[in-house]
């Protein structure tokens, strides 16, 4: 009796360290990574994880512990919330069972799935909104979860809920803050520094109209002057349309259109557009993946590429949508560390990987530069 209370006094002890561990956690990223490491640890299973359910209801992020890189690769998919994941998403209670593939909610695993046996979900759940659920698989050493892992769990999804709406909260207020700075830089710049060389250009403009006509070295040192304050001021409006806040309104077509329409009328560099017509249904974070990685795209080629054409398209199958951004500009070496490439780049390459997604970029010196985004549907 004495070793079953001392038991159970130190799983309350592990549950509170790790509610204070999750709740000192900021990174949306890192608490719910935390969160899925701390629920396998909790209970001595084998492998977790913790999906977050999209607007569709399907599963939009899907993290994993306990699980090598190269064994998730082997799968021949990931997670789309059906069986007894879906299971704990339409009910939104507890599961636990012996044998997976006994449970007539089960519908197998996917090809290079690795074999798991009993299992326990457990979801998220604020002020009855689903947040995320926790899945673990195979008890170590037990044929089982017990009750008291079940329980164990539940009091950890409720630390985790607000550990959870924390983190959303604080990203959503820095989120805020970074973009009413970047509105105001970008108006200063607009109204002050653009105004300013504009006005120097025209003044040598009126200077070189009224130079003699033999006076041929003055105006062909002016003409490089006036072409040296246009390249700035086209060089600003670039970063004015970087900075500019951009929010996606769920209509992707129409969003991609007012991109480009935008970066047209900042660099006059043209793009090619084709888009697929069946794009209405698309899941909403699938949707906004794809406009995102455009925008990104974009920003990156006015600043960098010195592209004299840019093509997008945009196809979807039934399996998967992929957006393919190309330019002809002078490209770079994606292997040269020395180059400062930013967190765009890093941006895309984790939205991808987040939605179980691929990203691809190819480019090289004087070839241009592609970049693809590839998302399973």
């Amino acid at each position: 009796m004495l070793e079953k209370e001392y038991s159970a006094v130190q799983a309350l002890d592990a549950l509170n360290q790790a509610a204070l561990a999750i709740a000192g956690e900021l990174d949306s990223d890192k608490v719910l990574q935390q969160i899925v490491d701390t629920a396998r640890n909790l209970v001595g299973a084998r492998y977790a994880a913790l999906g977050v359910p999209g607007q569709d209801g399907h599963l939009a992020r899907f993290l994993t512990s306990g699980m090598k890189k190269e064994d998730q690769e082997r799968i021949a998919h990931p997670p789309r919330g059906r069986g007894l994941l879906g299971a704990l998403v339409g009910e939104r209670s507890s599961i636990r069972v012996k044998h997976i593939q006994e449970d007539p909610r089960s519908v197998g695993f996917p090809e290079g799935h690795p074999p798991m046996t009993s299992f326990l979900g457990v979801p998220i759940i604020a002020a009855g909104e689903p947040l995320g659920n926790l899945y673990l698989t195979d008890k170590n050493d037990y044929d089982e979860f017990s009750e008291a892992d079940q329980r164990l769990v539940e009091m950890l999804a409720a630390h985790a809920a607000i550990a959870i709406q924390n983190a959303m909260l604080y990203e959503q207020v820095e989120r805020l803050a970074v973009l009413e700075e970047r509105t105001r830089i970008g108006m200063d710049l607009h109204d002050g520094v653009i105004q300013s060389i504009y006005a120097v250009g025209l003044t040598l403009e009126s200077i070189y109209l009224s130079l003699p006509a033999d006076e041929f070295e003055s105006a062909k040192l002016l003409d490089t002057a006036i072409e040296g304050l246009n390249d700035a001021i086209r060089d600003i409006r670039n970063f004015i349309l970087d900075l500019r806040p951009r929010r996606f309104s769920g209509d992707l077509s129409q969003g991609l259109a007012r991109l480009v329409r935008e970066f047209q009328a900042n660099t006059m560099v043209p793009v090619t557009m084709t888009i697929s017509q069946q794009l209405d249904n698309l899941p909403a974070p699938t949707a906004r993946a794809l406009f995102l990685t455009t925008q990104e795209s974009l920003a990156n080629i006015a600043r960098h590429a010195r592209a004299g054409n840019v093509i997008l398209t945009l196809m979807r199958s039934n399996s998967a949508v992929m957006v393919v951004i190309e330019d002809d500009g002078r490209g770079f070496d994606p292997n040269d560390d020395s180059r400062q490439v930013g967190h765009g780049l890093a941006n895309m390459q984790a939205r991808a990987e987040g939605m179980g997604g691929m990203f691809r970029l190819r480019s090289a010196v004087g070839q241009g530069t592609t970049v693809t985004l590839k998302i399973p549907l």
